[in-house]
């Protein structure tokens, strides 16, 4: 199809349309992704009496979420719901029925109960097969301060039938998620040599076991299992499990660091107790010999093993090998796609890619599980006023976020649009004193999760993409608590 038939609008309209300021009271409040914490901004923003519009890339609401709807989050329902929203729904669907708010919802039982309802509710405000490719002032690319304050954003997207269009925006929250661009195995940031052309051999976030054509994989065979947060628990867990039906099912753990007493998590003390479980389940597999442990060992390179087979072997900085493996399974975070926000001002700090004023709140270099307080949108605002990465994405490469957090985050940039300064700084949420520690859970049923000593099924975070905690997997991907 020609450029031309793609195209919605003539040149000359689309330019009129993107900078005509028209009137600003009809301006919607544009919201990038239809997950967790933008389906929830939308609910916030008609309780402020704004409007808004979400633009969600896939085909439903939940998209990235759905990708891991295998794993079980460790939180519970009455942690993954967010009030606002659910008064929303509440009035315009009385046929809703609330989950259990003791019981640990799935990936895909948290669409199909919570997010799809919550998007059928919010009718044509939710837009699907829109793909936002840019942001931008009017008539202002990234150089140009000439009254730029008082251009509406003009946002550029892609349609699912290739055509393309602009909306003019008055405000524009970023809730895409990081779970579409997992981090690499390379050690410094950088794939590693061999990753690419390795990419049959490897997978980045938690594989779904339980699709026998995965499942197959796996059975029997030596899995490089690299990470090393809650995803990583699962997924060595998950090997554990199927190990007891497929003799020879191993994992080889890859490590940049070493064992420590906190390697596996709060254990019995984690005050989200299914997130306990899951490290203890994980050190049961290691002291088991189901998986073994690689500690200190940064990959540099991923080479043929040579041997005949098409088996692979991760290479260290320092020249160490590990031993050939069948597969590799990366769980080693996730990062923000920052592309389609390069005319825009964006105040980030250069480690975390997270804004300024909230880095040194969530950086892991400094904070440990429990020392993450609320924030709002004074923490999240840019030199670019009105414009809000919220959700996943706000915490840059930083391994942490809650879906908790982002519900408070959204409440507060939504009364922040309204003139409502006083309830934008109002802290109203408390968090677990462990909750800060995202991850991504089983596809089992949880067990009692208390007393995990004895390693029973247990259940873990989940959001955006690996999923998130209380709040999924890495893509979203499930490393973190709650997208």
């Amino acid at each position: 199809m020609s450029t031309a038939a793609r195209a919605v609008t003539t040149p000359a309209a689309a330019a009129t349309a993107a900078t005509d300021p028209g009137d600003p009271g009809d301006r919607p409040v544009v919201v990038v992704g239809a997950g967790p914490i933008g389906l929830a901004a939308a609910a916030h923003l008609l309780d402020r009496g704004l409007r808004p519009l979400v633009l969600e890339a896939g085909d439903g609401p939940g998209h990235a979420v759905s990708g891991w709807g295998h794993v079980r989050l460790f939180s519970r329902w009455a942690e993954v719901i967010d009030p606002v929203a659910e008064k929303l729904l509440t009035a315009r669907d009385p046929g809703w029925v609330r989950p259990d708010d003791t019981a640990y919802p799935t990936g895909a039982e948290w669409v199909e109960h919570w997010l799809r309802p919550l998007a059928d509710t919010l009718g044509d405000r939710v837009r699907y097969g829109s793909r936002v490719t840019g942001v931008a002032r009017a008539g202002r690319d990234l150089t140009v301060d000439a009254d730029r304050a008082a251009q509406p954003f003009v946002v550029q997207v892609e349609r699912a039938d290739g055509g393309e269009e602009r909306i003019t925006a008055r405000a524009v929250l970023d809730a895409s998620g990081t779970t579409g661009t997992p981090s690499p195995l390379g050690a410094n940031g950088l794939p590693a040599l061999g990753e690419r052309a390795a990419a049959d051999r490897v997978v980045y976030g938690i594989p779904d076991l339980r699709d026998p054509a995965v499942r197959a994989r796996y059975a029997g065979r030596t899995t490089a299992v690299v990470g090393s947060g809650a995803s990583a628990f699962t997924v060595l867990a998950a090997l554990a499990e199927l190990a007891r039906e497929a003799p020879g099912t191993r994992a080889v753990w890859i490590l940049r660091r070493g064992l420590g007493t906190d390697t596996f998590g709060g254990g019995e003390a984690d005050q989200l107790p299914a997130r306990g479980a899951l490290g203890l389940r994980a050190r049961a597999a290691v002291e088991a010999g189901t998986a073994t442990p690689l500690t200190g060992f940064r990959i540099a390179a991923v080479e043929r093993a040579g041997d005949g087979t098409d088996r692979l072997v991760p290479v260290a900085e320092d020249g160490r090998r590990s031993e050939p493996v069948d597969s590799v399974v990366a769980v080693t975070g996730l990062r923000p796609d920052l592309s389609f926000l390069s005319e825009v001002r964006l105040g980030l700090d250069e480690r975390l890619r997270a804004p300024v004023a909230l880095a040194p709140l969530i950086d892991p270099n400094v904070h440990s599980c429990g020392t993450v307080y609320p924030h709002g949108a004074e923490e999240l605002s840019h030199p670019e006023g009105d414009l809000y990465l919220v959700g996943m994405k706000s915490y840059g490469r930083a391994p942490t976020f809650l879906a908790m957090t982002g519900y408070e985050q959204v409440r507060s940039v939504a009364a922040e649009l309204a003139g409502d300064r006083e309830a934008a700084r109002r802290v109203e949420l408390v968090l677990p004193e462990t909750g800060v520690c995202g991850g991504s859970g089983l596809f089992d049923e949880p067990a009692a999760v208390e007393g995990t000593g004895d390693g029973g099924e247990a259940a873990a975070g989940g959001c955006c993409g690996a999923p998130v905690t209380v709040g999924g997997p890495g893509g979203g991907s499930p490393a973190r608590g709650g997208c």
